[in-house]
């Protein structure tokens, strides 16, 4: 194994337990909708079914459950910094931007 190979084995791994811990975040939140609502998202970020930024998920997650479930609902503005995970969010639950 090369040098090169070996750096980006070691990503991927770092990568892989990112994502591992950015799941569990997602499946326990605190609140039973958001867990419903960023759970699967994450699966399906971990299962290669959906494309995610996951400096964007843990900025996200840095958040609180009543602010984040108003924003995914459209029941108030997201902050700007959050809309491409807000809008991927919603596509990815079909949920359509209010108003």
């Amino acid at each position: 194994m090369t040098g090169h190979e070996r750096d980006g084995a070691l990503a991927d791994e770092g990568a892989a337990m990112r994502l591992k811990r950015l799941r569990l975040r997602c499946w326990r939140r605190g609140t039973k909708e958001m867990d419903l609502i960023l759970g699967p998202f994450a699966d399906a970020v971990a299962e290669g079914r959906a494309a995610c930024d996951l400096d964007a998920l843990e900025a996200l997650m840095a958040e609180n459950d009543q602010d984040l479930y108003l924003w995914v609902s459209g029941a108030a503005p997201a902050p700007e910094r959050h809309m491409p995970m807000i809008a991927a969010l919603r596509d990815f639950h079909g949920i359509a931007p209010r108003g």
